[in-house]
């Protein structure tokens, strides 16, 4: 889920809100509320004396809560030859502590009804149990546990390291759009290793050991390195205090600084090329190298999420309408930004092309839109639309407290702040048409960007 769709929840979360709220400042002293904002689903803030952050979403309509806890840690923070090792760790947490056996930890969630899954990005990991409200102090304390007390062995990592590997050949190796996919994201970074899949290079998994997982656990797992996120039928201050009481006492560590390897300049686009004789429909892309949300140009940042919503938000952005409505050359085409990184992100323009369509043709007319876009702009009517569709988007989603703790966690994990997350809806309400041309101006560079063509396998003469 990338991070417009989840900023579309936050929006959701501010509709009812009276005009004129402001955040007050951040506390000074660590243990202290560091934000305040007294609105409907407004999030809460403590930072622990350990240095783990504490966000609270209130939300009494059901008696349901979840619960995550984000570690700022990813696939991109990986040492070299060590591709693979925060997913493999992800899976790791499950596999027991001193006081639950390997499995034990899941088992417990279903036995109380509850849900729980983990996920790895390239620049988090994050682990949640979706459970009614009177659980939340169990799960704090087993969520707490395995912060501290993970025990892993030869035992539980080997039969592990076989699932993962399976997992790579089921989603990746078995699958020509995720085999291309990974082509695609090398070539479009050149030294930062948002160019290395998040599941790890196959000859890399395969050499990863149980030392390997037990380093990168005791390096990055720590309260000062992590958020912890409730969102749901609590109070904030009852939650604050649990917090205190379950990962209070765990300690805090030198966490090394987040120094990753920098793109240098691009200068020269790329064309990736792949046949596979499972692909049944041919296939184009372009990818952009952007700035993230967090990035210094983020004021092109929100502008670019609102060209994504122009050029690729449904039926009646500009891409869908001119090649797949109007011209028909195109089954599909659309457009999107991801905000949601720490480091340099990407904008993508694609579209397949429909039988008598080659994918030039598809490529043209995604150019000449583009091309049209930078001379004369957006109009009025489109970029109304835009930031209408986007309101909408969060609409539908303002029942899920699932999606507002979602939200919250994957912002700050990319260094976004509470502000900067609330204040969304305002941020994309002062965009207007000159800054969605400057940002198109800006992001569609040629020499930063590659171009994928992903097609059947000829059939041999």
């Amino acid at each position: 889920m990338d991070h417009w769709r989840k900023l579309v929840i936050v929006v959701s979360l501010l509709l009812l809100l009276p005009s004129g709220l402001v955040i007050a400042a951040p506390a000074s002293s660590p243990g202290e509320t560091s934000q305040k904002i007294p609105t409907l689903f407004n999030p809460k803030v403590k930072t622990l004396k350990n240095g783990l952050e504490v966000v609270v979403i209130e939300d009494h309509r059901a008696p349901v809560v979840t619960q995550m806890v984000w570690y700022k840690i990813g696939a991109a923070d990986e040492q070299p030859r060590k591709s693979g090792i925060a997913h493999f760790l992800e899976h790791l947490m499950f596999k027991g502590t001193k006081k639950l056996k390997p499995g034990e930890f899941s088992a417990i969630v279903a036995k109380n009804g509850g849900q729980d899954n983990a996920f790895t990005s390239q620049d988090y990991t994050a682990f949640f149990q979706d459970v009614s409200a009177d659980k939340l102090p169990l799960f704090m304390s087993m969520e707490a546990d395995r912060m501290e007390n993970l025990q892993l062995t030869d035992k539980t990592v080997g039969p592990e390291l076989q699932v993962v590997l399976e997992e790579r050949s089921m989603r990746t190796d078995n699958n020509p759009g995720a085999r291309f996919s990974e082509q695609f994201n090398a070539a479009q970074y050149l030294a930062h290793p948002y160019g290395t899949p998040v599941i790890g290079w196959r000859q890399e998994i395969e050499k990863l050991t149980t030392q390997d997982a037990i380093d990168w656990y005791k390096k990055y797992y720590a309260p000062n390195n992590a958020i912890l996120v409730v969102a749901g039928d609590v109070k904030a201050e009852d939650v604050f205090a649990m917090a205190e009481k379950y990962f209070g006492p765990i300690p805090s560590k030198s966490i090394p600084e987040r120094v990753r390897v920098q793109e240098p300049p691009q200068l020269a686009k790329r064309i990736v090329e792949m046949s596979d004789k499972r692909v049944r429909q041919p296939s184009w892309r372009q990818s952009y190298l952007a700035p993230s949300a967090r990035d210094k140009d983020q004021e092109y940042g929100r502008a670019l999420e609102v060209l994504g919503e122009v050029l690729g938000g449904g039926v009646t952005s500009r891409l869908y309408r001119g090649l797949v409505v109007d011209d028909k050359i195109a089954t599909s085409a659309g457009a999107y930004y991801h905000s949601d990184s720490y480091d340099k992100s990407t904008f993508v323009v694609y579209g397949s092309p429909t039988p008598g369509h080659t994918l030039d043709d598809v490529e043209k007319a995604v150019h000449k839109i583009i091309d049209d876009i930078i001379a004369n702009g957006v109009t009025k009517k489109e970029l109304a639309r835009a930031k209408k569709q986007m309101l909408a988007a969060a609409v539908y989603a303002r029942d899920s407290v699932h999606g507002a703790a979602n939200i919250f966690g994957g912002g700050l994990a990319v260094g976004e702040t509470i502000g900067d997350i609330v204040n969304w809806p305002k941020h994309i309400s002062e965009v207007t048409a000159a800054d969605v041309q400057a940002a198109a101006k800006k992001i569609f560079d040629e020499r930063q960007s590659v171009v994928g063509r992903l097609t059947p396998e000829p059939a041999k003469s």
